[in-house]
């Protein structure tokens, strides 16, 4: 099935929102979504979308406390069996009831081997079925953090999953497409009307949704508009409502027109410079990357105070670690960046007989803020200090060469969500890729003494003991160059004064069933 085929959802009459006199979101964003799978690929973006459409047992209120959700409530029957209640009287949106044999099959589903998702249940084990709304969930230690974990989990329907031949997920980075790639089947506020990819989505409102609407939408009009100045001039004209990724260098003009609002705050989300650390490079060439020489020359190269102020206009924290300020776990004694020392870098390239040599820096035009420019900004510093990069410039969904390791140094953003802890980091980026851990670890790197500090912070119960673990392994990250922190970006969104009420958080994750219009 072609992309750019026009999709259908094929819905149930009953829950369509009728489009008449209907309240509608336009709403521009920097990037497109992956996929309608939500097992599909580990992107923030990909599923603050698709949390539209689909549910957890868990949820994050706006100030990010862990509340029922298609679960009622939960307890711990024994240090490493949690049981849920199910919500009863939930519907999915083809009508089906909600119950236990859905959870076991979402959970088998996300945990399979295949699934590009699993890293975000690192402790799970099994799922059993108590009766038809209670289920028993077992991790394989305790876990102070599972709940956590849950709310990016999102259930289905277990007999549209077979029905559809959809019981494995599918993988963007892998190229496996199925049927779920472009079809929904959510309990959400929102039903997927319309998609046509790198065009345009809709969503309209569920008329069948267990909860209690806070939004007054009918309809939502998602539009990716990756040009920050085609986006700012559709806010500006009118063609869009809202954009959830204000350009910053933008941002006062947009603040000088009496018709846009424009909210700004820091996001969570650390930038990295990230290398291959494979044996080889793709082009069969030793890898100059696993001296750790070669990875303090580059961060010795970096600049980062002038990326702060010309690339970034002085709206990002320049970091010195891999986390945030609000993840626990993070230390300011860490946060101090890298010096730029040039000549420093060229003595080190020197010394690991890597002067002249040539890389490929892969980048997306549509991911992080600014991202080309930072990308551009970055070659042009590793060439001055005698290294050969070229710039690989493209849209996410043409750069999957990241995810499957065929690149030479990338970029990447963590905002260590949805655990909101710098355990995210450690146990799906950092760590070696075995099971559930390192699914993101992209450069194939290997540190069993890193491993090792993971683990015990997985099982430890007392909150500042483990913090302390994690602050300790990010100490070992940093010390080895694992990945290089640039900055935590800048995050703004922009909106026509018909917005009235919207909820902005620092994990920048769109919540339209909180949005109003029109009041």
């Amino acid at each position: 099935m072609k992309l750019r085929k026009h999709l259908l959802a094929g819905l149930a009459f009953a829950f369509l929102a009728s489009t008449a006199q209907a309240e509608t979101l336009r709403w521009g964003s920097p990037r497109d979504i992956f996929s309608l799978d939500p097992y599909s690929y580990g992107s923030t973006s990909n599923l603050a979308f698709l949390n539209h459409v689909y549910e957890g047992l868990t949820r994050y209120t706006p100030d990010f406390v862990v509340e029922p959700a298609l679960a009622t409530k939960w307890e711990l029957v024994s240090e490493k069996v949690w049981r849920f209640h199910l919500r009863k009287g939930v519907k999915f949106q083809n009508g089906a009831d909600f119950n236990a044999d859905d959870v076991m099959a979402s959970m088998a589903r996300v945990s399979h081997p295949t699934s590009p998702l699993r890293g975000n249940i690192p402790a799970y084990v099994s799922t059993t079925k108590v009766d038809d709304y209670t289920v028993d969930i077992e991790v394989n230690s305790p876990s102070p953090l599972f709940l956590n974990d849950m709310t990016n989990i999102f259930m289905f329907d277990k007999d549209w999953l077979i029905e559809n031949k959809s019981e494995l997920p599918t993988d963007v980075g892998g190229k496996v497409e199925g049927y779920t790639t472009y079809h929904t089947n959510g309990t959400g506020p929102f039903i997927v009307e319309s998609r046509v990819p790198d065009s345009k989505t809709v969503l309209v409102k569920n008329n069948g949704w267990w909860d209690t609407p806070k939004h007054n939408l009918d309809r939502i009009e998602f539009t990716p508009i990756t040009s920050a100045a085609t986006r700012v001039a559709a806010l500006l004209s009118g063609e869009i409502d809202l954009t959830d990724g204000a350009p910053v260098q933008d941002l006062d003009r947009l603040k000088s027109d009496p018709n846009i609002k424009v909210v700004e705050r820091s996001d969570l989300r650390t930038i990295h410079l990230v290398f291959n650390r494979k044996d080889k490079l793709n082009d069969g060439r030793e890898n100059f990357f696993n001296d750790i020489k070669v990875r303090q020359a580059i961060d010795h190269a970096i600049d980062r105070q002038l990326i702060f102020k010309r690339v970034m206009r002085g709206k990002s924290h320049v970091a010195g670690t891999m986390v945030a300020p609000e993840i626990p776990g993070y230390s300011a004694e860490l946060d101090v960046p890298t010096t730029y020392d040039p000549e420093l870098s060229k003595k080190l390239l020197e010394e690991a007989g890597a002067v002249g040599t040539e890389f490929t820096l892969v980048c997306m035009n549509d991911e992080s803020v600014n991202e080309e420019d930072v990308c551009s900004a970055l070659v042009s510093m590793l060439s001055r200090v005698g290294l050969k990069p070229t710039l690989d410039i493209g849209p996410r969904a043409v750069q999957a060469k990241r995810a499957g390791g065929k690149s030479d140094a990338f970029m990447i953003g963590w905002a260590n969500e949805p655990t909101l802890d710098a355990y995210s980091i450690l146990i799906q980026v950092l760590s070696t890729r075995e099971g559930a851990a390192g699914v993101a670890n992209y450069g194939g790197w290997s540190y069993p003494e890193l491993d090792a500090m993971v683990k015990k912070a997985a099982v430890e119960m007392d909150r500042d003991k483990r913090l302390a673990i994690e602050t300790e392994a990010l100490k070992f990250a940093k010390d080895q160059v694992i990945m290089i922190p640039l900055h935590q970006q800048p995050m703004a969104w922009a909106m026509s004064k018909e917005v009235t009420d919207v909820t902005i958080r620092a994990d920048n994750k769109p919540r339209h069933w909180l949005t109003r219009v029109g009041d």
